[in-house]
């Protein structure tokens, strides 16, 4: 349940414009979107600081030969292609690969998401190609976004790895946790892949516990966020400390510590829902 109104964020569904669909209707516009990865990093326009996804009706236009392409769905009437090209390929003129991580506030924000879905796309086509089951090639289902094994019937979905993260607040302190592969000493939150048989809050006090040692009350839901890095879907908190010192795990976290709105560390970039929860809390405590 959401908390008070103060906690909630301002969301725009990417459902106002864009349109899920697993094949193009005859009314769609033949001229669409191109959602070109190599890796991780996205095929866009580059005038100065200007940045575009290109649009176009075929991917060979740019030069570029697919490994794979997957229709993603419409945005107002224009199809959405995501496709993967190979390492070594051919930047076209006037374009750049990007990573996709930097890109966020630099193209059009439901751009951006469907280039995440994209991507997300991309990894599931190209690590289940075969049935777990039974090894035999697995098919595109004709009625949903799965794989199905023509041997032996078993659906194949999309990977989603659901994972908390969590404002831990104690009076008018954020706990802030440093991982030793965080670069430039920067300073996050608390999270963790949710295991089988807990629920979400199970798994925001397990990991809190498991990678700092304290216990905490009072969990409340603030928002989410898909993150195709690979396949993860961030799930945020807001809880308040309730006892316990810290005392880091030194594996996945190696320091952590108390700090006011004022005395912020190195904290992660907007793209992630870990910096808008933090940016909340400044909010939240500046404005007492």
């Amino acid at each position: 349940m959401k908390g008070s109104d103060s906690m909630q964020p301002t969301i725009e569904s990417i459902y106002k414009r864009y349109s899920p669909a697993l094949r193009p209707t005859e009314q769609e516009n033949s001229i669409g979107y191109w959602f070109i990865f190599r890796g991780n990093q996205l095929l866009v326009h580059e005038t100065g600081d200007l940045l575009a996804v290109p649009v176009g009706d075929r991917l060979d236009k740019y030069g570029l030969i697919s490994s794979r392409t997957l229709y993603l769905g419409s945005i107002e009437g224009a199809s959405c292609y995501t496709a993967e090209v190979a390492e070594d390929s051919t930047v076209p003129e006037g374009m750049a690969f990007l990573p996709l991580f930097a890109l966020y506030d630099r193209i059009d924000e439901d751009l951006f998401h469907v280039a995440g879905r994209g991507l997300q796309m991309l990894f599931w086509d190209a690590t289940n190609q075969f049935c777990g089951r039974c090894g035999n090639p697995l098919n595109h289902a004709d009625h949903e976004r799965s794989k199905v094994c023509p041997n032996c019937g078993l659906s194949h979905y999309p990977r989603l790895s659901p994972a908390v993260i969590t404002v831990i607040l104690k009076g008018d302190q954020i706990l802030l946790a440093r991982a030793g592969h965080f670069p430039n000493n920067m300073y996050g939150l608390i999270a963790g892949f949710v295991e089988p048989g807990e629920t979400l809050e199970d798994c925001v006090q397990r990991e809190t516990m498991e990678e700092i040692g304290i216990k905490i009350k009072n969990i409340r839901y603030y928002d989410s966020q898909p993150w195709p890095f690979p396949h993860s879907l961030m799930i945020g908190f807001i809880a308040e400390y309730d006892s316990g010192e810290i005392q880091v795990d030194g594996e996945e976290i190696v320091e952590a510590k108390w700090f006011r709105a004022d005395e912020l560390p190195n904290i992660p970039p907007r793209v992630s829902i870990a910096r808008k929860m933090i940016d909340w809390y400044v909010e939240e405590y500046k404005a007492r």
